[in-house]
């Protein structure tokens, strides 16, 4: 099995690299032209350049060449076309959605787009393989007639759960780099549990932790006020390379656990806790624009990130909030993971109430004090 120092030091590379190269795309941005102009639905209000995302893909690049070339995860590059398949993945995704940023691509072409790039994937041994349904005894195993589908579907959904929550500086990529650094840990305790649920070839936990090493290293420059995008070329890409990552765990696990903890069982759900805030964002948008019979590709204002400013949290708070939901929900999968326990509900269901709290009620007591304070002023 790989050293944890190995994974310590691809995560560095991945994090310097993005972190140096960002500036260099971001100046070439500029010079091309390639910037977010200020609309009514952004809330920019100066042009920020793209090009974020092909930072971030060199970062992962070179991150994964360098796990390749140090000899320190042998069995993930040796007899496998896993790690081929999700680089080419990657760019193929990184590629679709920076097209969309230079000149705008229609809706079902960049769909196509998405498709493509999982298609590849699938051809080289990603795939989702198995599935489970929780609290029901018994394997499913998805034939060649499905696994091909639930594949696609499955990077095209978590694709497009991450460009949708995309709408604020910093927001997606640190819930990307929280939601990758928490399926790290719960991938490398299942590949060194006594039970070897993964076994050394999955190259599921260094994928995530490259993820969150390039997500990490992009955020300096993406934070409030941010410098850079990272655009639907950096969005598709990181929702791509998540699918990768827990399609590698989930899909291809069908080790029978005994007497451990649920997630062992069912690690193909763990997606819906680590991704949980952009695929509820993605299920709200899905249901609120079916309700209005309006195209998914129609751009609108209610996102949870919006909602959030509508209440009074500023840019910040709001992204700080929806990053501690992540990593609240992240907690609920690794805690009982880790201790065996599930006794760990209580303290996370008080912490989720001060979320709540915080979330909904701190803006309308600011309001009120606002207003208790107004007839004192000048």
């Amino acid at each position: 099995m790989p050293t944890t120092s190995a994974y310590v030091v691809v995560f560095g590379v991945a994090l310097a690299t993005t972190f140096a190269v960002t500036p260099l795309f971001r100046w070439g941005a500029t010079r091309l032209g390639v910037v977010a102009e200020p609309t009514e639905r952004a809330v920019h209000t100066t042009p920020i350049p793209y090009l974020g995302g092909l930072a971030m893909l060199v970062g992962f690049l070179v991150a994964m060449g360098v796990a390749w070339g140090s000899g320190a995860f042998p069995a993930m590059f040796e007899g496998t076309s896993g790690p081929l398949g999700v680089a080419l993945g990657a760019v193929i995704l990184c590629a679709v959605g920076t097209l969309d940023d230079v000149r705008d691509v229609s809706a079902p072409a960049k769909t196509a787009g998405i498709v493509f790039g999982g298609s590849v994937m699938y051809l080289l041994g990603v795939t989702l393989l198995y599935f489970r349904i929780p609290f029901v005894d018994g394997l499913i195993v998805l034939g060649p007639d499905l696994a091909p589908l639930a594949t696609v579907l499955w990077v095209v959904g978590m694709a497009n759960a991450v460009n949708l929550i995309d709408g604020l500086d910093g927001l997606a990529a640190g819930i990307v780099a929280i939601a990758a650094g928490s399926f790290f840990l719960y991938g490398h305790k299942l590949a060194t549990a006594d039970v070897a649920v993964l076994s050394p070839d999955n190259p599921s936990p260094l994928i995530a932790i490259i993820v969150a090493g390039i997500c990490l290293g992009f955020l300096p420059h993406n934070f409030n006020p941010a410098r850079i995008f990272m655009g639907d070329g950096g969005a598709l890409m990181l929702g791509g390379l998540m699918a990768a990552s827990t399609m590698l765990v989930g899909g291809q696990t069908s080790v029978e656990v005994s007497g451990q903890v649920f997630f062992f069982f069912a690690p193909l759900f763990i997606p819906f806790f680590v991704m949980g805030v952009p695929i509820v964002d993605t299920l709200f948008a899905i249901f609120r624009r079916a309700r209005k019979r309006a195209s998914m590709s129609e751009a609108d204002k209610d996102h949870l990130h919006h909602r959030l400013m509508r209440l009074g949290h500023g840019h910040r708070r709001a992204v700080a909030i929806l990053w501690l939901w992540t990593g609240l929900l992240s907690l609920f999968v690794l805690y009982p993971v880790y201790t065996s326990k599930g006794n760990g509900l209580v303290p996370i269901g008080v912490l989720a109430l001060i979320l709540v709290l915080l979330t909904f009620f701190y803006p309308g007591l600011r309001r009120v004090a606002r207003e208790d304070a107004a007839p004192d002023a000048p």
